[in-house]
């Protein structure tokens, strides 16, 4: 094997960086993955039908509707 090499160190240190920030990338979803399900009591941001506030054209004010605003411009 008295070839010539034929990938650079640029390539090679680039291709090495690459692997170590996709490393640290994973670890740091996994650490969060492991925080969250250590924590089970955090309120989260998914909306549920518990909640005393009313979101949505329901939540006592009338729906405004587009058509009837372009008309009294």
């Amino acid at each position: 094997m008295s070839g010539k090499k034929k990938t650079t160190m640029a390539k090679l240190t680039r291709e090495r960086r690459l692997r170590e920030r996709r490393q640290e990338k994973q670890a740091r979803k996994d650490a969060r993955k492991q925080a969250a399900a250590d924590q089970p009591g955090e309120p989260s941001d998914v909306l549920t039908g518990e909640d005393s506030e009313s979101v949505g054209p329901d939540a006592g004010e009338p729906a405004i509707d587009p058509a009837v605003e372009a008309r009294d411009v």
